[in-house]
């Protein structure tokens, strides 16, 4: 093999179509056309003889040549990235870079969507791409390189990561402006007796912590509706007689439109904190932005 035709430019290349495994979404991350990264792949495979990805049912798959580079290439150009930006000062104003963040729509309502706006004002040359958070994939994802940086519980944080604590959550209940039975004050029985919203991550439950913390006492409620998801529950609430127990920063969001009271039984919070993997431990602009994401929160 004749890797005199290899350069750095070609060699952060085949890092990212091995990490996309789609010619489209490398060129797009690489901000290059089509073509001129088809000419690129077309140079990788003649100096490396291989193909490195081919055709398969869902898209492009990895040869095992490609599958073998994955790894050593990546730690090497992250240990060419450290020697460069070693020591050099950050300037937000003029830092470039493309940073995937994975979260649940709670997590991008109470924070990433604050975090974006400011950081369009200090950094406007990062682009910054959210997408849902999956903890199953999350190890390989990150391993990867196709999530920068996710925002979860610690505890589903995979064993082999970095963590750092952004900040604690608390539940409040929700009710609608005008509800017949709630007037600002809402006590034990009231709450029990109230038909309740409550989201299931996973799809189909009708239990979760509120649920246990009455249990623990001898009391029940009434679920009468389950969603998967937190942003929709305060619109449910506003439009019917249900209530719901919902993370504070979401309800005090809704505050114009609905009631927000304290629970009548204590209900365990929980925390958020961002994950990442040890190889962008050191990396200046990657650190820069955690401590921004961290500031902010």
């Amino acid at each position: 093999m004749d890797t005199r035709n290899l350069d750095l430019g070609l060699l952060v290349t085949l890092e990212t179509l091995l990490a996309e495994r789609n010619v489209t979404r490398a060129a797009r991350r690489l901000n290059l056309s089509q073509p001129a990264l088809s000419a690129r792949l077309a140079r990788l495979r003649d100096t490396l003889g291989d193909p490195l990805l081919i055709p398969g049912q869902r898209g492009m798959v990895l040869t095992q040549r490609a599958l073998e580079l994955m790894e050593p290439l990546h730690e090497a150009l992250e240990g060419v990235r450290r020697v460069v930006e070693q020591g050099a000062p950050i300037n937000p104003e003029t830092l470039r870079a493309t940073v995937v963040i994975a979260a649940s729509d709670y997590v991008q309502y109470a924070l990433l969507a604050r975090f974006s706006v400011a950081l369009r004002a200090e950094a406007p040359m990062i682009r910054i791409a959210w997408r849902a958070l999956d903890v199953m994939a999350l190890t390989t994802q990150l391993e990867r390189g196709e999530v920068d940086l996710a925002l979860a519980r610690p505890e589903t944080a995979p064993a082999a990561m970095r963590q750092r604590r952004l900040y604690e959550e608390e539940y409040a209940v929700v009710a609608r402006q005008g509800h017949p039975a709630v007037r600002g004050i809402l006590d034990l029985d009231l709450f029990c007796a109230l038909d309740h919203v409550v989201v299931s991550t996973r799809g189909g439950g009708f239990a979760g912590p509120t649920d246990a913390a009455l249990e623990a006492i001898g009391r029940r409620r009434t679920v009468a509706l389950s969603t998967s998801g937190f942003l929709i529950v305060p619109e449910i609430v506003s439009r019917s007689d249900m209530i719901a127990l919902i993370p504070r920063r979401i309800a005090d969001g809704w505050s114009d439109r609905v009631q927000v009271l304290e629970p009548p039984l204590h209900i365990p919070g929980f925390a958020i904190a961002s994950i990442w993997h040890e190889r962008t431990t050191n990396h200046p602009a990657q650190s820069w932005l955690r401590d921004r994401l961290a500031a902010l929160a």
